[in-house]
């Protein structure tokens, strides 16, 4: 997350950032798929998160111990990122930033799921870039690695879509959000229409972290509250985090957005401790774009949790859940 908004050029640029579709994935759902179809979200495994995370601290040390956007730390992160998604089937797209973007950065990284209605779009993104100061595990290794390891258990399970789900990475974004500015605008005014919201996920496992919510009350963020609901967590709105991540480059663009986070340099207040616990008068992420923010500043239970309320929003949102694969009406009528 950054710590302040830079302005971002709103110039339309020429290059589209839609990914290729896997042609493995591609084609209609059959019979043999139904079980799967019907299925809920699968309970993603908080571990492969972390294998993640662990796998991108240590790039950060083969590179100078951190992965911002203009070194190969951040290269390597991306190479990480898309071989485990070509292993599932993906056909990933590299963005380059060629406008708006600090000189040097590398690229975008954009996965889409190739079943499903192409006229409604969700997507789901996090920064995969740091800060200078540190390898970044929190901000943002935590939402780059539980948004990958949900792009993985997709795949794994295969369902029956209803709607498009679009995954992405964002480079610059600690240089102000420029990675995903410059995705936004490269989209026609046509391409835009189509995504129907996007999802931010940026430092959800702060470790004396709240559980915070962007546009709490929208429509877009209806199904990430019911998960954090049912859990007893009483979210409350991202005040923090406003129009200081990626999602902000969507809704510039009068895209619905939300996200879940878990707070950054903000103090948590004395009636957040009595809720969530943890230290009231301390920041939310005390490591937050510091040297100790590493493998040791992870909160993993917020992780399990974050991690878990993105599979519940997307198959919410796109997956064809309770319906036979040849068969067009709900069970029971």
């Amino acid at each position: 997350m950054i710590r302040r908004l830079a302005g971002a050029s709103l110039s339309l640029a020429v290059v589209l950032g839609a990914a290729a579709l896997p042609a493995a994935a591609a084609g209609p759902a059959t019979a043999s798929t139904t079980t799967a179809n019907v299925s809920a979200a699968p309970d993603v495994d908080v571990a492969k998160v972390r294998a993640h995370l662990s796998e991108l601290s240590a790039i950060a040390g083969r590179n100078g111990g951190n992965r911002r956007s203009t070194t190969q730390g951040y290269r390597d992160s991306v190479a990480y990122v898309k071989g485990k998604l070509q292993a599932a089937g993906y056909t990933v797209t590299e963005q380059p930033c060629t406008s708006g973007c600090t000189s040097g950065a590398g690229p975008n990284l954009i996965a889409e799921w190739p079943r499903g209605d192409a006229n409604n779009v969700y997507m789901f993104g996090a920064h995969l870039d740091g800060v200078a100061a540190g390898p970044g595990m929190n901000d943002n290794g935590s939402g780059s690695a539980a948004l990958l390891e949900n792009a993985l258990a997709l795949a794994q399970q295969n369902p029956t879509m209803r709607n498009r789900v679009r995954f992405a990475w964002w480079t610059d974004e600690e240089q102000g959000l420029n990675g995903s500015a410059f995705y936004v605008r490269s989209l026609s005014s046509a391409e835009r229409a189509r995504i129907r919201a996007y999802y931010n996920f940026d430092m959800v496992a702060s470790t004396n972290g709240g559980y915070f919510i962007n546009h709490i009350t929208s429509s877009a963020a209806a199904p990430m509250k019911a998960y954090w609901d049912s859990l007893g967590l009483r979210p409350e709105e991202n005040t923090e985090g406003a129009g200081r991540s990626d999602d902000y480059s969507f809704q510039r663009y009068g895209i619905p957005t939300s996200g879940y986070a878990m707070g950054a340099g903000a103090r948590k207040t004395s009636a957040q401790a009595a809720k969530w616990g943890g230290t009231a008068g301390a920041s939310y992420d005390p490591c937050y774009h510091r040297a100790c923010d590493t493998l040791s500043n992870i909160n993993a239970t917020g992780l399990d949790r974050a991690a878990d309320g993105i599979a519940h929003t997307l198959w919410q949102q796109a997956v064809q859940t309770g319906l036979l694969a040849d068969d067009a009406s709900p069970r029971g009528t």
